[in-house]
């Protein structure tokens, strides 16, 4: 049996690098750790603690950019001003902002239409 011991990373398809590049780097604040581009493809990866989210436009067409896939979860420390920034910038909100009792949940579209969860724990009662 394998010994599975962390997530390595999620990756997104993206169609247009230098447009996703602005959403994940000057929307979301993330900086690259990783940067890889030549030939108009691109592998672009963005340390999150002990997790890495990439994105890339180097399948070739093979990999397609939905929102009916997987993804991924972003905390965040101000919902509210996370919500306010997204809806100041014309993000599509996939699922509009929802409170339940451990969390406040939205999920926003990126400009290929991957699907982003902005995630807020609630303190521990």
């Amino acid at each position: 049996m394998i010994k599975v011991t962390a997530f390595a990373f999620t990756a997104y398809p993206v169609t247009d690098l230098a447009r996703a590049r602005a959403f994940y780097e000057k929307l979301l604040g993330l900086k690259p750790a990783t940067a890889w581009e030549g030939d108009g493809k691109g592998w672009i990866e963005y340390e999150l603690g002990d997790a890495c989210l990439a994105i890339t436009n180097s399948s070739g067409g093979q990999w397609k950019p939905s929102a009916d896939g997987p993804a991924v979860a972003l905390e965040v420390a101000d919902f509210p001003a996370a919500i306010a920034a997204c809806k100041a910038a014309a993000v599509k909100f996939a699922v509009e902002p929802m409170e339940f009792p451990p969390c406040h949940y939205a999920a926003i579209l990126d400009p290929d239409g991957n699907q982003l969860i902005i995630h807020h724990r609630k303190p521990k009662a």
